[in-house]
Parts: structure tokens; sequence; C-alpha cells
């Protein structure tokens, strides 16, 4: 327990520390004005987003009861589509299967992903000899920074115009002033050759079809299409909890998810379902046409089927990674992301006792959460987050 007190008050130490970051406090400000009005003229002119979310939580709930059957039917399609897929049971699974794939000495673009973030993949993969490329803007910034997200979708949330200018001023040896614009335009620059020369692409996914192995992944910015599409390999790395049994409600899951993180319709919506393939030639299946020649899915557990078996958590499993709750969240708007690790404010707390170590490892966010229900109100999935704190915090005490 005097660890644990030591570990609390170094956290509680850098929570008043963040409160006090002008740079939080000017960026956050700003993205939960944008968010809170975004959202709310998305939710008026599709009123329909509330009914559909009702309808994804019953599908999410079937899903979990019923997952390792759905993986072992998107493991199936997934071959049948000429791709490989596997099951990495944690972490190291993951890498040994990725050693197996990538080997060493490879340029690798990346897009954004919280189980990459969970398996600290990019970190692995570089010490394992490769050269590793955040692509998603946000995730770069962070790269040149060395900096965790703060946001689960924005993860350079914290970081303002100003601060990003003076980031990317001393990475590409040039004046680059504080204008989004001009910011966004020398990252598309940098980045346009990397997708063309690197040796593979890895992607998350925000759900997965079991009956036809289908890969549906969200973005706006085509990076994600770029990262999946340019190079001769595309990996994805997905956890177990994104599968649904079909492609319908696969696409209901995902309307869902870019309605409440703020998106009334998002710039992509990439499906794929394995190498790029033609026919064109006496309609004969030729695989690895202008695309991937090689397409493998990952799918990691990592604690998530212990989550899924406690009746009382099972629920936090249902979570699209839509960001909301957090905008709501009174203690994330004035620390951002410094309230968590991996998974940020209350439903973070309880990712991380089950992915990152347990209830006392999760002990300093399960403390800081007000239990206010705020996040709930907020959730299309509504998760019951302060219920599953006060649960484990009774863990946390009688451990």
């Amino acid at each position: 327990m005097t660890d644990l007190n030591k570990e609390i008050g170094a956290y509680t130490k850098n929570l008043n520390k963040a409160s006090k970051d002008p740079n939080i406090n000017r960026a956050i400000t700003r993205a939960v004005k944008s968010y809170r009005e975004t959202v709310s003229s998305t939710m008026d002119r599709y009123p329909h987003t509330e009914k559909l979310a009702e309808e994804v939580r019953e599908i999410k709930a079937y899903s979990m009861q019923h997952n390792k059957a759905l993986m072992e039917q998107a493991m199936e399609a997934i071959e049948r589509n000429h791709g490989k897929a596997f099951f990495a049971k944690d972490k190291d699974e993951v890498f040994r299967i990725l050693d197996e794939i990538v080997g060493t000495g490879k340029v690798i673009v990346k897009g954004k992903s919280m189980l990459g973030e969970e398996l600290k993949l990019r970190h692995g993969l570089e010490k394992a000899g490769n050269e590793v490329w955040e692509t998603d803007l946000g995730e770069f910034i962070l790269q040149l920074k060395d900096d965790r997200p703060m946001h689960i979708l924005s993860p350079a949330i914290h970081v303002p115009r100003e601060q990003v200018a003076e980031i990317f001023t001393d990475f590409f040896k040039k004046e680059v002033p504080p204008d989004i614009a001009q910011e966004v335009g020398v990252v598309r620059e940098f980045l346009r050759e990397k997708y063309f020369t690197a040796d593979i692409g890895i992607s998350g996914a925000n759900v997965v079809a079991a009956d036809t192995g289908q890969v549906v992944i969200i973005e706006n910015e085509g990076n994600v299409r770029l990262c999946t599409g340019a190079p001769p390999v595309h990996i994805v790395i997905v956890g177990i909890e994104k599968l649904v049994p079909s492609f319908l409600e696969a696409m209901m899951t995902a309307e869902v998810t870019w309605r409440y993180a703020q998106y009334g319709a998002p710039s992509y919506v990439n499906i794929i379902s394995g190498p790029s393939k033609t026919g064109d030639i006496e309609k004969v299946t030729t695989y690895g046409a202008h695309g991937p020649k090689e397409f493998y899915v990952i799918f990691v557990d990592n604690g998530r089927s212990k989550m899924m078996a406690e009746e009382h958590f099972s629920q936090a499993s249902h979570c699209l990674r839509c960001g909301g709750c957090m905008y709501e969240c009174p203690v994330f708007q004035v620390t951002a992301g410094h309230y968590g690790k991996t998974y940020l404010s209350g439903i973070g707390s309880v990712w991380t006792a089950f992915v990152e170590g347990g209830a006392d490892d999760a002990a300093p966010m399960l403390y800081t959460c007000l239990r206010c229900g705020r996040c709930v109100e907020r959730c299309p999935m509504q998760i019951d987050v302060p219920s599953m704190v006060g649960e484990l915090r009774s863990r946390v005490v009688s451990s």
C-alpha cells in the first residue's frame, strides 16, 4: 500500500501541474466548445442516431457473449478472402507474430490505433530495427514531441497551433508559422513520399464483420487509405471486442461511432476484405494488383476476454472509442490525458485495470473519477462507468 500511496501522490502532483498548463487550458477549451457545437448540430440533422445507438447496444451485448465464435468465423472468412488471420493472447504474442511478418530493416507507415498505443507498437517495431512513421497528424506531432496521446481520437488535443509551429520549425529546419493550414501542408508534403516507398502499412480497425471478414476503418485525413492501399503489405491489429456478427451490423456500429465522434459524415470509410485483386484478364482472379499483395489481421486479447467474462465489467468492452465522454468529464477538461495512462478518464480506468496490469495499476485513475455520471449521459452505449469505478475501488481497498 505504501508504493500505491507514492504512486497516487506522484499522479496527483502531475494532475495539479497539468491543470495549470496554459497550453492544455487553451487547447481543451477550444476543443470542448467545438465538439459540443458540432455534435449538437449533427444530432439535429440526423435525429435517427439515438435510436440507432440503442440497436448497436444490443449488437455489442450479443457480440461480447459470442465473441469466441465470432472470432473463429471472422478468421475463416479472412483466410477465405486470401488474407492471413492470427490470434494473439497478449503483447508478447503480437510481437512474435509481427517478427515473422515484418522482420527488421523495413519502412513502416502506421495509422492511429489505441491498441497500438496499448502495445507500444511503434516503439517495439523501432526496437526491432524498423523505421516507423505515424501518419495521423496528431500522432505525427506526438512522435516528434516524444509524447503520448491525450485523447483517443484527437491525440494532440493538448498541443495548440503555436506549439505545433515550434515543433515543426525545429524538425523541418524551416520556419513554419502557427497557421493550421500551413502546418498541415508541411506534414502532407513530408509523408507523401513515405506512403509510396514504405514496405508495410499498419492500421487498426473500428469494427470487423465476422460473416465476411471485412474490416471497417473510419477516418477523415486520408492517411489510413494511403497506409492500407499503397504499401505491398497491410497488417491490421485489432482488439477482439471490435467483432460484430454481420457486415450490416458493422456499418450500423460505424455510423453511431462517427456520429458521436463529432462527424455527420466522415471523409472516408475504408472497407477492406483482403489483398488487392483483379479478374480483368480472362476472368482469372489474380492477387496483388494496384494495392497490397499481402493482408494480415491480428486479433488481440490482452485482457479483453477477462473483461468480457465478468458480468459487472463486460459493458466496458462495448466502448466504441468515440471519445465523447472525455469532453464531458470535468477532470479531463482541466488536465487532458494526464488523467490516465494509455486509456483515459473514467472508462479508461476500467480498461487500464484489465489490459494494463490490474486494479492497483488503475488506482490513481479510479480515485480521480468524480463518479458524476456526465460520461454516461454522453455515451452512445450508456456504459455505467461510475458503477464499475466503485466496484474496482472496493477491490483495491480489499487487496
